[in-house]
């Protein structure tokens, strides 16, 4: 059955030379070379550039896990509690809150983390609505 993102405006399921293998969060980079995530163009955090400074970058799903949060009272009912929001450095630089699949008691800060695609439902269509998330790797990048 084939798949369909979440938020195709955030990641995307193609890799990055640096780690074909993981969905890519979808980046930018400033001409000053500030690295940034979400990708936009209203100005850069570093130097304050805007518009065509600001180039889309794929960045490699990837990163050292900072910090966790568990979660355990959330009004959506579509993400019940309790779930994990993890603090990840990315190796191309810029630092995202996202949530985490793996358990409190398996992760501390330093682990290395990548991006997987999990099903969260499915479209109306009937097509398996995929979503990003970080979980540890169990191997060495790349």
């Amino acid at each position: 059955m084939p798949s369909e993102l979440l938020k195709p405006e955030l990641y995307s399921t193609a890799g990055t030379q640096a780690l074909p293998g993981r969905p890519a969060l979808l980046g930018g980079k400033c001409v000053c070379g500030y690295v940034f995530f979400p990708m936009q163009t209203y100005g850069c955090e570093q130097c304050g550039r805007d518009g065509d400074a600001l180039k889309k970058q794929p960045l490699s799903g990837h990163g050292t896990l900072l910090a966790t949060a568990v979660v355990h009272i959330h009004g959506d009912k579509e993400r019940p509690a309790p779930f994990i929001i993890g603090k990840i450095a990315l190796d191309d630089g810029p630092v995202v809150r996202t949530l985490v699949t793996d358990s409190p008691s398996d992760i501390s800060p330093g682990q290395q983390m990548v991006t997987v695609m999990v099903p969260v439902g499915t479209t109306e269509g009937g097509q398996q609505l995929v979503d990003l998330r970080f979980t540890l790797t169990a191997t060495p990048k790349g």
